[in-house]
């Protein structure tokens, strides 16, 4: 059964009680808190905010004798709850009870209200038992402040020779944290607690690293593989930690990158590729909560097919299970997709591909939303909005790699998908085009770029490509288009793979939310990127990309500015790319060695631009071994 919370909404944003609710250090008091009720009753609950049935989701109150059920909202009066209709708080007066639950944190503030109604003499209690303590909330006028709940998990192993690295940059001082700290909380595949910490933020735009490998050697761990949370406290500004994950190696070819999590559960995730005849799949279930999943609670299904094979393994809180999905369906082959029925029991999981000739990669699914329909005034906007929504992509120098294209629903209303694929040269010109007509929702259509292209050489060997819309081939589309890609590299035989959304990119004109802007309302016409920069014996590469829906600056106008580790601008390179180009580049080749050595070995590169929205992609090289590849992120 799939957890009935409410976590995010595009609308609304993220919903702070239910971090609140599931936090790490809260559990065993929320527990408690029930214990003490089933002692206490019968009990009449007070639920002005209607948050005791998200509550009860994680914390069970089926053996708590409950007299009464009192709301404040009229609107929520008759709503059941464990077969008590709610009845308005006028009446809680003549309520036959030992004890009053108020289902709020700041409790006093609510009971002020109603004092003289609650019945004289009787105690109450409320979620405040379970606050967090003082001094890690940032916003103590406003407990369910998001800024209260600057957190986020990340896949966290060390051991066979793999290792982990966080890397992100104190973002929080740049909007005006003061004294802010990380508190992180690391537990192994069975959710046990293996470390817990609080480390101060550097000064601000300060690089933050967190590595499995000094850890471990820290607190003096066995191997692990697991989950890390992370909580910023005196946030601002930002109520998500971002960050840069990169997988690495004792072994040169073990090298992949991802990125943060969404913070938040869904009901479902896709995008999960099915392996090839030569891979393994791995799907790492990492349960987010403190309640156990059940047997049977997360499915898997290929995409378009209402067939779902249920995981028959238990999950403890927090735990973590490897699941080789060849397990649940032994026939589904790239590039057939996977669509995950989590039930809101997971942050947005990982996935790891291991290839017989030895190399392995790790990835993310995306969120897939339920709340879509098709939106009928997309395909009568082209000569307002040129192309509308793209899904940007590179493709890497056809000489050495291979790149692929596999246009991915992610939304349940996607039943078909009109779509084609563009692919430009780095000057920006226009030089293929494949329609892929309008797809059906279980389809296996992948475009091999270097297929379509033929014999044909794009000017300086690479460039980019464009998933957008083809309203020749349908018109039932919503704005939520996806797409995952993959490139090998065909010396190596390394591969790696990312996938991402559409944005309208790049017109002075607004439609809903588009063109998105992540520090402010629409539109987004500016950049800003981080590029975390690999240590030695790492190379960073990158490659940014110019998009436009519609005609935009003939050139970028785009700062590339190397940041020392302690946060401070260490040197500066002005590049241009094309309108509806881009440009490949390595940090070893556009900073000199001494700059390089100047920013330490946390440095980042911080890419500006205020003329235009680019968009960017990153990865680590290991020499001629491996590479790691996955879209950036800013703040």
């Amino acid at each position: 059964m799939a957890i009935k919370i409410s976590t995010f909404s595009n609308q609304s944003g993220g919903n702070a009680f239910y971090k609140a609710v599931t936090h790490p250090l809260v559990a065993e008091k929320a527990r408690h808190l029930v214990v003490h009720l089933q002692k206490s009753g019968p009990v009449a609950i007070y639920d002005p905010a209607n948050q005791l049935a998200d509550y009860a989701e994680f914390f069970p109150l089926a053996d708590v004798e409950i007299a009464g059920l009192f709301v404040q909202d009229v609107d929520q009066i008759g709503r059941v709850f464990h077969n008590h209709a709610a009845q308005p708080i006028t009446k809680i007066q003549d309520c036959k009870c030992k004890s009053i639950l108020i289902a709020s944190f700041d409790a006093e503030k609510v009971v002020g209200h109603v004092r003289h109604l609650l019945p004289a003499n009787t105690p109450w209690f409320s979620f405040d038992a379970f606050r967090l303590p003082d001094e890690m909330v940032t916003d103590k006028r406003n407990y369910l402040a998001n800024i209260n709940f600057a957190t986020n998990f990340a896949f966290f192993r060390d051991g066979g020779g793999h290792h982990t690295r966080i890397v992100t940059a104190n973002y929080w001082g740049s909007y005006g944290a003061k004294h802010a700290q990380m508190w992180c909380w690391l537990v192994d595949e069975k959710g046990n607690k293996l470390a817990e910490w609080t480390d101060p933020l550097p000064e601000a735009n300060a690089s933050v690293v967190v590595d499995s490998a000094e850890i471990r050697k820290r607190f003096k761990l066995p191997d692990f593989t697991g989950q890390l949370f992370m909580h910023v406290i005196h946030a601002a500004g930002h109520d998500v930690v971002k960050y840069a994950l990169d997988t690495y190696g004792d072994d040169a070819q073990v090298l992949s990158c991802t990125h943060d999590a969404n913070a938040w559960p869904s009901d479902l995730y896709a995008g999960l590729p099915a392996p090839t005849e030569n891979e393994e799949v791995v799907l790492w279930i990492q349960n987010s909560h403190p309640r156990t999943i059940p047997a049977g609670d997360i499915s898997l299904n290929l995409m378009g097919d209402d067939k779902l094979v249920p995981m028959k393994q238990v999950i403890p809180p927090f735990g973590s299970y490897r699941l080789n999905i060849a397990e649940l369906l032994p026939k589904a082959r790239w590039p057939q997709q996977i669509e995950i029925q989590a039930g809101k029991n997971l942050v947005r999981p990982r996935y790891e591909i291991f290839s017989k000739n030895g190399h392995s990669r790790i990835s993310h699914p995306n969120v897939e939303r339920s709340d879509l329909k098709a939106d009928k005034r997309l395909g009568d906007l082209g000569e307002l909005l040129g192309k509308l929504h793209i899904v940007p992509a590179p493709i890497l120098p056809t000489d050495r790699f291979t790149s692929w294209a596999l246009p991915t629903p992610m939304s349940t209303a996607q039943t078909h998908m009109p779509v084609k694929l563009l692919v430009y040269d780095a000057h920006g010109t226009q030089v293929k085009e494949h329609k892929f007509g309008n797809l059906n929702r279980n389809h296996a259509s992948v475009v091999n770029a270097n297929e379509l292209l033929g014999n044909m050489k794009l000017d300086g060997g690479y460039g980019h490509m464009e998933i957008i819309y083809d309203f020749s081939a349908g018109h039932e589309v919503d704005g939520w288009l996806h797409s995952l890609f993959r490139y090998e590299d065909r010396k190596s035989g390394h591969s790696a793979e990312t996938s991402f959304g559409a944005h309208v990119f790049n017109t002075a004109l607004v439609y809903k939310n588009e063109p998105q802007s992540y520090a402010g309302r629409a539109p987004g016409l500016s950049t800003r990127l981080f590029l975390r920069t690999g240590p030695s014996p790492y190379d960073t590469m990158c490659h940014l990309i110019y998009p436009a829906s519609t005609p935009w600056h003939a050139t970028s106008d785009t700062s590339l500015i190397l940041t020392s580790e302690k946060g401070v601008e260490g040197a500066r390179r002005n590049i241009r790319i094309p309108c509806s180009g881009s440009l490949l580049w390595r940090v070893s080749e556009m900073f000199t060695e001494d700059e390089l050595q100047a920013a330490g070995k946390h440095g980042y590169v911080l890419i500006r631009d205020t003329t235009c929205r680019l968009f960017g992609y990153h990865g680590l090289v290991s020499g001629e071994a491996a590479f790691s590849l996955d879209h950036m992120f800013g703040f």
